[in-house]
Formats: C-alpha cells, sequence, structure tokens
C-alpha cells in the first residue's frame, strides 16, 4: 500500500507542474511529458530490480539441448509424421534426462 500511495503521490506532483505549463504547448508534447513522468515515477517507486540466474548448472550444453528440442518440435508442426514425433519424444527425453543429471 505504500509504493501504491507513494507512486499516486509522485504522479499527482507531475501533473501539478504540468498544469502551470499553460495552453502555449503543443498537446503531443505535454502527453509525451506526461507518459514520460508517470514511466519515471512509477520506476522509481517500485525500484525495479535485476533478475537473478537461478540456476548455476545451466550452462551451453543445456542451450544445445533446447535448441535440439526446438528444432524437432518445429519439424514436427511443420510436418506431423510418426517419425517426426518419435524423433520429437526422444529429444525430449534426452533433453529430460540431461537436465535431471545437471
Amino acid at each position: 500500500m505504500e509504493v501504491k500511495k507513494q507512486s499516486q503521490t509522485e504522479i499527482t506532483n507531475m501533473f501539478a507542474v504540468l498544469v502551470n505549463l499553460g495552453d502555449d504547448k503543443n498537446i503531443t508534447v505535454a502527453s509525451e511529458n506526461i507518459r514520460n513522468n508517470i514511466k519515471n515515477s512509477v520506476k522509481e517507486s517500485l525500484s525495479l530490480q535485476e533478475l537473478k540466474q537461478h540456476k548455476p548448472w545451466f550452462d551451453e550444453e543445456c542451450l544445445g539441448f533446447l535448441d535440439r528440442r526446438k528444432q524437432a518440435k518445429m519439424q514436427w508442426v511443420k510436418d506431423p509424421s510418426q517419425t517426426n514425433l518419435d524423433k520429437l519424444n526422444y529429444v525430449r527425453c534426452d533433453a529430460s534426462r540431461h537436465f535431471r543429471k545437471k
């Protein structure tokens, strides 16, 4: 609730500044200012954090397994034959087995 009140206060303050500009400003410039002010105040009030890597075991080899699985699925989507389905299932099992070992 504090973050919500803080962001509302900051947005209200930004609008108060824009009201004092008068009618001389162009509407598009004013709307851009409003949009930028809202974005900035929300960023400041939420203090966004960078995402952390939660899986230190995930490496280039794992990316290779994901790429092979994606290629097998795309091949099956293009041609839904039984052989492509069997290949997709094999690649999925192989990738899952590798991830479990990691």
